[in-house]
């Protein structure tokens, strides 16, 4: 499978070359763009204060020239935080999209949005202060009035980027847990 995996707001971390790593070695094929031109950040404040001043717009123009030379392909679009955000941007308007692995985040809907049956996995900590069950409840419903087919992951206890062993929200337990799931479910697409 061919994945295009996009950093959290801490920027392109150790972590994300570690999860890229974890997918090679189940034989998919990874790009890990860097949307914040080398920079990195130790708390989520600084990070959001980067990302703001940036802004969405260039954020996603980033992603998107990123991901066209290999979009032909058909990716997976994947993402940790505002990666998941971007990745689920990317792939709701990219009729050749194959899946999309949200880890700890989602995005709004654009309106009027239609996919045929998209596969779609998140996975996020229970409770998660970015992703509330209100969100997610309505979230999930927009995802299947949209087309897609959704599965969702809850993780008791677990931090918000619990998958990050740098960070202070990481569950070792929920984040093996979690890739166990998402290595199956990239096996199915």
């Amino acid at each position: 499978m061919n994945i295009m995996l996009f950093h959290s707001t801490y920027g392109p971390r150790p972590a994300v070359g570690a999860a890229a790593d974890r997918l090679r070695a189940a034989g998919h094929e990874v790009w890990t763009p860097d949307l914040f031109e080398g920079h990195t950040f130790d708390t989520v404040e600084e990070g959001m204060a980067y990302n703001e001043e940036i802004g969405k717009d260039e954020l996603l123009k980033r992603a998107v020239l990123a991901a066209a030379p290999y979009s032909e392909r058909g990716l997976v679009y994947a993402g940790f935080s505002l990666g998941a955000s971007i990745a689920q941007t990317l792939a709701l308007g990219d009729a050749r999209a194959r899946g999309l692995l949200l880890l700890h985040g989602t995005s709004d809907l654009a309106p009027n949005v239609s996919v045929d049956g998209l596969p779609v996995q998140l996975h996020v900590a229970e409770p998660d202060q970015f992703e509330t069950d209100d969100w997610l409840s309505a979230w999930y419903l927009q995802m299947g009035r949209a087309g897609a087919d959704v599965e969702i992951y809850r993780y008791a206890g677990a931090g918000h980027l619990y998958t990050d062993p740098e960070l202070p929200d990481y569950d070792e337990e929920a984040a093996e847990a979690t890739w166990r799931v998402a290595l199956g479910f990239l096996e199915t697409l």
